[in-house]
């Protein structure tokens, strides 16, 4: 089972666990930086505010932020649904 950070580094000719900082998305899919930082700061939130719905192991809010980021750019996902209007093309 692939990771959707594993899809993206998949699409994007990556090696497939080699991490990305909201800056490398952003120029990888030409999405705004500041609406990738909204959905990280919304993945932030969540795994404060939510921890019912966090996986057992996710260990930090940072790391459930950026799996959000990773699932939105990915668009085949709750959080892409929930996320699109955040996601604008530079």
């Amino acid at each position: 089972m692939s990771t959707y950070k594993q899809k993206f580094n998949r699409k994007y000719k990556q090696p497939l666990n080699q991490s990305n900082s909201l800056t490398q998305i952003s120029k990888l899919t030409g999405y705004k930086r500041s609406g990738l930082q909204t959905i990280y700061n919304k993945g932030v939130g969540a795994f404060k505010n939510n921890r019912g719905a966090v996986r057992p192991s996710v260990k930090s809010p940072e790391q459930w932020a950026m799996a959000r980021v990773y699932a939105s750019v990915n668009k085949s996902s709750k959080a892409y649904k929930l996320d699109k209007s955040h996601l604008k093309k530079k």
